[in-house]
């Protein structure tokens, strides 16, 4: 008796590994990864482009990866929150906000710092991390996402900060120095999460 063979049908298209397009773009990876990628939208399309390329040759996952960020240490817990909150905006903003008031308390300079009115940012740090139930551990290095200079001048978001002379302005830097930082990555970048997605 003979046998019947089944051939399998070369997949037209690689499978949807879009998670979310708003507020951030998150998508799974074809690649094996400990920690989250972010690169710029035009990288993410190429990449993109040689996903369903690879597929239409029969092939799986990707061959390369085009210019990125891998997204380390205190990075990587900003990240994950984000991630966590993605389908609530206004949470994913409070984390980018609770990001910059860690920012402001650990890199940089304000004379209203070194006295006790730290201890208000404190507990606004304190009280947003329970909130938001997170934290970061280790390395505080950079807690901020990088951002190509081109979108945003850090040296200038520094001066602003140094410059506040009373902690309600500090506060108001920090939120709209972190709401920009927010846009920028909503409209400029694409985020791929850890692991072997699809």
């Amino acid at each position: 008796m003979a046998k019947i063979i089944e051939f399998k049908e070369k997949p037209a298209a690689p499978p949807d590994n879009l998670l979310t397009s708003k507020p951030w773009e998150f998508r799974w990876a074809d690649w094996g990864s400990q920690h989250f990628v972010q690169m710029l939208r035009s990288q993410s399309a190429r990449l993109e482009e040689h996903r369903r390329e690879v597929y239409e040759q029969g092939s799986r996952g990707i061959w390369h990866l085009p210019p990125h960020f891998v997204l380390k240490g205190g990075m990587a817990y900003t990240i994950q929150a984000v991630y966590i909150h993605r389908l609530s905006e206004g949470k994913m903003r409070e984390v980018y906000y609770l990001a910059g008031l860690i920012d402001c308390m650990i890199n940089r300079t304000n004379a209203l710092l070194r006295t006790d009115l730290i201890r208000d940012m404190y507990r606004k740090v304190m009280t947003l991390k329970n909130i938001l139930n997170m934290n970061w551990y280790g390395s505080l290095d950079q807690v901020f996402l990088p951002l190509d200079t081109v979108y945003f001048d850090d040296s200038e978001y520094k001066e602003a900060l140094g410059k506040a002379t009373t902690m309600k302005k500090l506060y108001r830097t920090i939120r709209e120095g972190t709401d920009d930082m927010f846009d920028i990555l909503s409209f400029e970048y694409v985020f791929y999460t850890p692991g072997r997605g699809v």
